[in-house]
């Protein structure tokens, strides 16, 4: 909020002495023409890269457009998003070829690849597709490499708007150190802003909803100047774009920076099937807890269930996929899917479907953890969104070779939520209303996996 707002705010809480019942997720809300608006609840959608790779094709996006739109749309999932290397026309796997033609137009931005995505042939770039997006109720996402291209460094193609070309604005010393195709920006550079300014006017003349742009978030300090960039930029077309970066692990110590300048950030680098990854993001989304506010979202990347590179099932196990889904959604991360949605299974369907979990990612507040012991029982909280319930997450994160001894409890101190007496007990995951407790609440939960409840007092 602007601080002439929130001092305005303030002055007549105290005045009229309620400020200890106004919450601080009302204090902190956005105003309605700021960016944060744009994601005011944690993105919900899909992206290519886990499934595809680089080899995604406009069929296939319109293929998961359809399944989206006939499965998921009604649960809150919106975003369709093509990643990486759309430009590359040979480009296989999870590989990049360095030297690879891209296409490119004639002011130093790539374009689609007409060899993946027809449509985009005559100039019409994502246009088409993005029309298909949207003609299904949904939004059209792309990815995008922080910089300017190689290729048209080489070339020393021009620059839209400015007597400049791409050479005049390249830090050639600025590099991704695992794609060949672009060079840095150097922001200090006349043009170095116009460019950057082009290329998100491009994007919304195409209809792109979020952009997803990589190499940007690691090491942040130093791409700090082409992140406030893209800000401006986006915020210069008018149309509301969502930003996201990528990849993590981003430095904590840039919270306070990139939630004023982006709508999400990764908060780990790529995320796959593995449970030590996994683990790892408990004590991420922790650490990250005092940057979380309305419209920035720390991001602990996308959701690899289903089938995934090309062809193979998932390597979570159920009870895995359940401690992920619970995680992600008591932490409000954006809930991105991986998976190849055309062969989506009826497990991992139930998993994004569940509506009374994505309410806890969608609409909870002060989300937290409560504790985590030494062996490895963890606790989640969080405010549901009628201000007297309480949303709880338990997990217990044992070594799978803990199995064999079966399930434990996971004893949690009601009055540690602030609640008294007795509690009525909802299971999200089950649909289904538990014993009243009070004093201890102790779920049972499997090693590596997880349970996720709604607690309400009980009616005086």
């Amino acid at each position: 909020m602007r601080q002439s707002n929130f001092l305005r705010l303030l002055g007549v809480l105290l005045l009229t002495g309620s400020l200890s019942v106004v919450s601080v997720a009302a204090i902190t809300t956005p105003p309605s023409n700021d960016f944060h608006q744009w994601a005011a609840t944690p993105p919900l959608g899909w992206n290519s890269w886990d499934a595809f790779g680089t080899t995604v094709t406009e069929a296939q996006i319109k293929q998961q457009a359809d399944f989206m739109a006939a499965k998921l749309k009604a649960h809150g999932w919106q975003y369709i998003t093509v990643d990486i290397q759309w430009y590359q026309p040979t480009s296989k796997g999870h590989s990049y070829e360095e030297g690879a033609k891209l296409a490119m137009d004639g002011f130093s931005r790539l374009v689609p690849a007409p060899e993946k995505f027809p449509s985009a042939a005559g100039g019409q770039g994502f246009k088409p597709l993005a029309d298909y997006v949207h003609g299904k109720g949904l939004k059209f996402g792309i990815h995008m490499m922080r910089g300017i291209p190689r290729q048209a460094v080489k070339q020393n193609t021009p620059l839209l708007g400015t007597h400049l070309r791409a050479a005049d604005i390249a830090d050639i010393n600025s590099i991704c150190t695992w794609n060949p195709d672009m060079y840095g920006v150097d922001m200090s550079k006349p043009g170095a802003q116009a460019y950057y300014d082009s290329l998100m006017q491009q994007l919304a003349d195409w209809g792109v909803d979020f952009v997803k742009v990589d190499d940007l978030s690691r090491p942040y300090d130093q791409n700090r100047a082409e992140v406030e960039a893209i800000r401006k930029a986006i915020d210069k077309t008018g149309r509301p774009i969502v930003f996201s970066t990528s990849p993590g692990e981003t430095a904590l110590s840039a919270g306070a920076h990139v939630n004023r300048h982006a709508n999400m950030w990764r908060i780990s680098d790529d995320f796959w099937d593995r449970w030590e990854l996994l683990l790892a993001q408990f004590k991420r989304l922790h650490d990250w807890t005092p940057y979380r506010i309305a419209g920035a979202w720390p991001d602990a990347d996308m959701l690899p269930l289903g089938i995934v590179e090309f062809d193979r099932p998932t390597r979570f196990t159920r009870d895995e996929q359940i401690t992920l889904m619970t995680l992600w959604s008591i932490a409000r991360s954006p809930l991105i899917h991986g998976g190849d949605m055309t062969s989506t299974d009826p497990f991992t369907l139930s998993l994004l479907t569940n509506d009374e979990v994505l309410a806890v990612n969608q609409h909870s507040a002060h989300n937290r953890q409560l504790f985590r012991t030494d062996d490895g029982l963890i606790a989640w909280v969080a405010d549901a969104e009628d201000g007297r319930a309480k949303y709880l997450a338990v997990f217990d994160t044992r070594d799978a070779s803990a199995a064999a001894t079966g399930s434990r409890p996971v004893p949690v101190e009601l009055a540690a939520l602030g609640l008294q007496g007795q509690v009525q007990v909802r299971d999200l995951w089950s649909h289904t209303p538990l014993e009243p407790v009070s004093g201890t609440f102790k779920p049972q939960v499997a090693p590596h996996g997880a349970r996720l409840f709604r607690l309400t007092p009980s009616a005086d």
